[in-house]
């Protein structure tokens, strides 16, 4: 059996990964990992990501809200197949990434530099 992760917003599990405060101004969006056709992994800086606790400017991609997110360095881009991609900050990558592959999740690609967000 794999190891489910959870922290404060996000949690994958053996049904597919719940990220809480994803909708304003408040709910949790459920994405199964067969909806995901791909993961990127991507590094924060000020301009790209770690300045937004919650939204966007540019409509390509949505960031859950995470107050802790000025601190981290690492997000995922999931590709589900709409216009807007969710970007999350678990607050354990190596933890995160253990869980999608443990639970069949197509796997992390790198991306090098964060989105403009």
């Amino acid at each position: 059996m794999a190891a489910e992760y959870k922290d404060t917003w996000i949690s994958a599990g053996a049904k597919g990964l719940a990220i809480r405060f994803y909708y304003f101004p408040f709910g949790t969006k459920h994405i199964a990992y067969g909806d995901i056709s791909s993961i990127t992994r991507v590094n924060m800086g000020a301009l790209t990501g770690r300045g937004r606790v919650w939204g966007t400017s540019s409509f390509r991609y949505w960031a859950s809200l995470d107050p802790q997110r000025p601190k981290k360095k690492v997000a995922y881009v999931l590709d589900v197949g709409h216009a807007v991609s969710p970007y999350i900050t678990p607050s354990d990558p190596e933890g995160f990434e253990a869980a999608l592959a443990g639970f069949g999740a197509v796997p992390v690609e790198a991306g090098g530099r964060g989105r403009l967000i």
